[in-house]
């Protein structure tokens, strides 16, 4: 399915807040951002520094920073939901990859502290490997570390009692 495709099947307001974001987010929206502080700093000595024009460009500026907050929160969660679909679908696509991570996004932060801790540990026993393609699981790196340590003393023993 093409973009334009999909486009047609996105809501009104989505459409409208996909485009906002994406042009506030440019260098012309920036630099009309900026011009306006300026203009308004070189015009309020011109109006006095009177309190109505504090007043009309701090309501202005609260209503359109108050608005944006929404918009990009609504497109940040739509990148933050096509990035977590993509990378469910390379973790599912993968024959060595754990399933334990699809998903991973909606467990507690107990439990993703503890596949943290679970993938630390396979760090650790990884930078042992002369590879980190080695091993796949924690268990499995265990296992294979199990086994050369046991291959090594071996070797060290027959060299040290021949």
């Amino acid at each position: 399915m093409s973009k334009k495709q999909s486009a047609g099947k996105q809501g009104a307001f989505e459409v409208f807040a996909s485009k906002v974001t994406k042009a506030t987010g440019s260098t012309p929206a920036f630099l009309i951002a900026f011009l306006t502080v300026i203009v308004w700093a070189v015009t309020d000595p011109i109006f006095d520094y009177s309190e109505t024009w504090q007043l009309v460009i701090n309501t202005g500026t609260t209503i359109v920073t108050f608005l944006m907050v929404f918009l990009i929160q609504k497109s940040q969660n739509k990148d933050s939901m096509a990035i977590q679909l993509k990378l469910n679908e390379l973790v599912a696509a993968h024959e060595f990859a754990s399933n334990r991570l699809i998903d991973v996004e909606d467990l507690s932060e107990k439990e993703l502290e503890a596949l943290h801790e679970y993938y630390l540990k396979l760090s650790q026993l990884c930078k042992k490997e002369d590879s980190l393609l080695h091993t796949h699981t924690v268990e499995e790196a265990q296992d294979l570390h199990l086994i050369k340590k046991k291959k090594h003393k071996k070797r060290r023993d027959e060299i040290q009692n021949p």
